[in-house]
């Protein structure tokens, strides 16, 4: 038998298989459709044949350790009234450094937009004063209940947390894909935007939050009482303040999250009070 002749027919059973792995029969009802999607023609069947081409003989090894998943959220810090949620696919290269690609949702039909690398601390504290406006803080995410890990054990994700405490994140959103009744492009349009936190309460838009726990099935108030006992390893962060002013709507602290400009100078202010004090 002629090995060639073998091989090519082994070949194209597999990508049989394949294509009928990845190309299912269209479902009843399933009317869903991505929250932001360029108009296109849907794909050929040559094209069809090529992803199962590739997905049978080509390896996706950088994706494989991109296994962590987290849930978050993120406004712009020059237009803090664009705020998006965001899916975290994240790899933890190291204890003190991460690299996530971000998505608007976690199913099939789900737009890249962005990607956030993640440090410690103490790697946070060796960048230029220049760099650091780039990296927001997470301590308020993390006491707010805003951060979650779905589905991992509650012990789990309580000691996840609890190591990323102090962290910060360099986050950059390439497309702006909405979210819940909020304005999208249906392409990724002009220069990529600076990806920021929420670090008081009220900052968030009325309902983005309530709706991302119905989604998941989470209670970001329950996660913030059951995380009080992470405020005593919080310390003062840079760019906890940065949208402090930038709403027309009341907000307030969240307990154990401080900026380290206030910090520094209630600790000046304490300097000047024992000085005039004769102390």
């Amino acid at each position: 038998m002629n090995i060639y002749r073998a091989r090519s027919t082994t070949l194209s059973a597999s990508l049989f298989l394949a294509m009928a792995v990845i190309v299912p029969p269209a479902r009843a009802g399933d009317t869903s459709v991505p929250p932001a999607r360029p108009d296109a023609r849907l794909p050929s069947l040559e094209r069809k044949l090529q992803e199962a081409s590739a997905r049978f003989l080509q390896s996706n090894t950088p994706m494989k350790p991109f296994e962590l998943y987290l849930v978050g959220f993120h406004p712009m810090k020059d237009r803090p009234d664009i705020q998006m949620e965001a899916h975290h696919y994240c790899h933890q290269v190291n204890e003190d450094f991460a690299q996530c690609v971000l998505f608007d949702g976690n199913t099939k039909d789900a737009n890249l937009n962005g990607v956030e690398y993640i440090i410690s601390e103490k790697l946070f504290e060796t960048l230029p004063a220049e760099e650091k406006k780039y990296w927001h803080p997470h301590n308020g995410e993390i006491l707010s209940g805003q951060l979650v890990a779905p589905g991992i054990p509650e012990a789990a994700e309580r000691s996840f947390m609890e190591k990323q405490m102090n962290s910060y994140g360099k986050t950059w959103h390439f497309w702006n894909t909405g979210g819940e009744h909020a304005p999208r492009d249906r392409l990724p349009l002009g220069d990529p935007s600076l990806g920021w936190s929420f670090n008081r309460e009220g900052e968030a838009q009325p309902g983005l939050i309530e709706a991302r726990d119905r989604k998941l099935k989470v209670d970001s108030n329950e996660l913030r009482r059951k995380r009080t006992g992470l405020e005593k390893s919080a310390r003062p962060q840079s760019g906890v303040d940065a949208l402090k002013d930038k709403f027309d709507r009341s907000t307030r602290a969240i307990p154990g999250v401080v900026d380290k400009g206030e910090a520094k100078s209630r600790s000046d202010g304490v300097s000047t009070e024992r000085k005039n004090d004769g102390g």
